[in-house]
């Protein structure tokens, strides 16, 4: 009987799992701009946790997989004051973590990356499109996740091709930014076979935007803008600043489409996005932020995934490790948009499909059907390996 109880004993203590070490903790920050851009429309307005919502959904996948892995990730936000210096901010996340998603105009974003070269800290840009950012001043510890300038308007530009609506009438704003925007379309109607019949400039004059006599006003100043254009199939704006574009649509001279900043929009996200099992991510979202997910969401999602999927596939929470999987040959990401996304090595820009939308449904999704490419389609989109300025350092 005791040599029958020893013997169980043994057995119960052999069976007994031994105690789980602790989990590895992957931090990762989240540095915004304060505030956030107004629109026009009164119902486009963004939400103030727009990113950040996105980015918490992610870290909740990421720890759904890391529990089976022994993994934990966590969320490090830090909103930008009116003011704060940039720098400084981010000096104080690379404290506490190697993985920094980037929600910052491009000069901000620029001091921010050379104020942290050498301390082993990568930054995730997932709101500035800026061509620039991953040409002459790209940086080899910033990883794009937002799409460019190009990428949209070559978007753009491939499906209005396709529909052989080549002719185009292009109304720039006067702002900084509204110009960049204006260059993209114009490398890209020369790129894939559109002509720009005329050039218009719509000066900010700096009035009331909405007014109780706005409606009658705009009804009369957009037809007369618009008027004695010669033939043209489509307008195309370019207006970042939220100045007029979407004030065109119905009330230009001539009964023509509006493509660009409003009208048939080229985006990395939309809410009305169903396809590829997007439907599931889309309601999960809903559920968390209780609102429909916007571009910037989906973008930091995408970032926050990618620093996930990094994780389980090396096993490790080292940036370095984890960046170096990143820019390798066998990273993908999936994100529910038709295809596994991949890294530019010569960049470090996400490679993506950019999807046009309308407002309400998803109009289409390019690269568009005919538009080829020696290493990959999507690689029709933007500045191409040929093309690129960039000197990683």
């Amino acid at each position: 009987m005791i040599r029958w109880l020893i013997g169980a004993i043994s057995l119960a203590v052999l069976a007994t799992p031994a105690v789980a070490s602790e989990p590895v903790e992957v931090a990762i920050g989240y540095l915004g701009r304060a505030g956030v851009s107004q629109t026009l429309s009164p119902v486009e307005q963004p939400a103030p946790d727009d990113g950040l919502a996105g980015a918490r959904l992610a870290i909740e996948d990421n720890n759904t997989t890391g529990k089976f892995l022994n993994q934990h990730f966590n969320l490090v936000e830090h909103r930008l004051k009116e003011g704060e210096d940039v720098v400084a901010a981010a000096n104080e996340l690379a404290s506490k973590t190697g993985f920094i998603l980037a929600d910052l105009p491009a000069d901000a974003l620029v001091k921010a990356a050379d104020a942290l070269r050498g301390r082993d800290a990568i930054l995730l840009n997932i709101g500035a499109t800026d061509d620039r950012l991953r040409e002459q001043d790209c940086r080899a510890d910033v990883v794009h996740i937002a799409p460019t300038r190009s990428m949209l308007a070559d978007g753009l530009a491939q499906y209005l091709v396709w529909k052989q609506w080549k002719r185009w009438l292009l109304v720039t704003g006067s702002h900084d930014n509204d110009k960049l925007y204006a260059d993209a379309l114009r490398r890209a109607a020369a790129r894939f076979g559109a002509k720009i019949v005329e050039e218009r400039t719509f000066e900010d004059t700096g009035g009331a935007r909405r007014t109780d006599s706005g409606v009658t006003l705009i009804q009369r100043q957009m037809p007369v803008f618009t008027q004695k254009a010669p033939a043209y199939d489509v307008l195309v704006a370019a207006d970042e600043s939220e100045v007029f574009a979407s004030y065109l649509p119905y009330r230009t001279w001539d009964p023509r489409p509006v493509a660009g900043s409003a009208g048939l929009k080229p985006t990395s996200w939309d809410p009305a996005q169903d396809q590829w099992g997007a439907t599931q991510l889309q309601n999960r979202f809903i559920k968390l932020a209780s609102r429909h997910m916007s571009a910037l969401d989906m973008q930091a999602w995408t970032a926050v995934r990618m620093i996930g999927e990094a994780a389980s596939r090396t096993n490790s929470g080292d940036a370095k490790t984890l960046l170096g999987f990143i820019k390798g040959p066998s990273f993908s990401i999936a994100a529910f948009k038709g295809t596994r996304l991949t890294l530019r090595d010569w960049n470090l820009q996400l490679r993506q499909p950019i999807l046009l939308s309308d407002g309400r449904m998803i109009v289409s999704v390019s690269p568009q059907e005919g538009f080829l490419h020696q290493v990959s389609e999507l690689d029709t989109l933007g500045v191409d390996r040929p093309e690129t300025k960039c000197k990683l350092q």
